[in-house]
């Protein structure tokens, strides 16, 4: 099962993963053209360079700073999402015999740290939607399932470095659940991870070069 699953099926999953972004990019663009052509006639790449850079900077927009613990585990939970799966030394190690391709590893102290404070974050999420009416009210079961779904591979793999448990159905359920969130990316809401930089710019296009108002 782990030879498949580290084989045939993680092949398929970076297919899918690739091959959706792109698809759902495609449409999206040529949805906009359809419906939102006004916006292209005020593209300004100064505009909607500023409206990305304030948004992936800590507190760089008005809204983040109004919420500023919301925006601290905002920034924790995607730098760590990001870090531990490239740069964990046993990732780095699979990365080499597949690809060929050597990044740097970070120690592995830090990886366990930073999969703890993932899981930290996900539960503070989780608990804001369920507190928060304003966000509650926009929260359904598939969003509660999609967190839950980013945490099993962290969960799962932090349990089987440590050996806490029976080490081979954990490492079978890391792998499993780490395919299973590349999959879900490109056809829910995770898509964001790439959609966020088109959509930031659309923001000051409208916002900056039609209206002359900043978008953050």
């Amino acid at each position: 099962m782990y030879n498949f699953l580290t084989g045939p099926a993680l092949w398929a999953t970076f297919i899918i993963f690739g091959g959706g972004l792109l698809l759902r990019i495609a449409w999206l663009y040529r949805l906009s053209r359809k419906k939102d052509q006004v916006v292209y006639n005020h593209a300004s790449f100064a505009w909607g360079a500023k409206s990305i850079l304030y948004w992936l900077v800590p507190w760089g927009s008005a809204s983040m700073r109004l919420q500023p613990l919301f925006t601290l585990m905002v920034f924790v939970f995607h730098i760590t999402l990001l870090m531990v799966p490239l740069f964990f030394c046993a990732h780095n190690i699979l990365w080499d015999e597949a690809f060929g391709i050597s990044l740097w590893s970070m120690p592995n102290l830090w990886a366990d740290a930073m999969s703890v404070i993932l899981i930290v974050a996900i539960i503070y999420l989780v608990i804001r939607r369920i507190i928060r009416s304003e966000v509650r009210i926009l929260t359904g079961a598939w969003d509660y399932i999609l967190l839950g779904i980013t945490a099993l591979p962290f969960l799962t793999g932090f349990l089987a470095f440590h050996q806490l448990g029976p080490y081979e159905t954990l490492m079978i359920a890391h792998v499993l659940t780490g395919e299973l969130l590349l999959i879900l990316i490109p056809f829910t809401k995770l898509g964001h991870m790439v959609l966020f930089f088109f959509t930031r710019a659309f923001i000051g296009f409208e916002m900056g070069g039609r209206r002359g108002a900043r978008s953050w």
